[in-house]
């Protein structure tokens, strides 16, 4: 794996969390909080911060995409993870095994070639 596919798995590893954690922030502060109680201000503010995160995802999974060369069904479990409360969690677990696995073998080459 090169630099460039390591640093763009990187990227998409520090944003799927913070997206994982918006979706259900603003399912729970948001709107259920705004349909039980008086509570409304946030439901503007959570909203825009879960739009950016979800955009910023899609872009850098995009960009793995094209630099890991992936195979379509693997993106598509990245995407529909997007989706899914909490399901960024999971899917940053994905990546970390994704990236010791690519440090591994990047060692065993090293030791071969030596």
């Amino acid at each position: 794996m090169d630099i460039k596919t390591a640093s763009a798995l990187h990227r998409l590893r520090l944003i799927s969390v913070p997206e994982a954690l918006s979706f259900p922030a603003l399912l729970i502060f948001g709107s259920l909080l705004s349909r039980i109680s008086d509570v409304d201000y946030l439901m503007m503010p959570l909203g825009i911060l879960h739009g950016i995160l979800f955009v910023i995802y899609a872009i850098f999974l995009l960009d793995v995409w094209n630099k890991a060369k992936w195979p379509f069904k693997k993106f598509v479990l990245f995407f529909v993870l997007a989706l899914l409360p909490f399901g960024g969690l999971y899917g940053d677990k994905l990546l970390k095994r994704d990236e010791a696995d690519s440090v591994v073998a990047a060692r065993a080459r090293e030791v071969a070639g030596a």
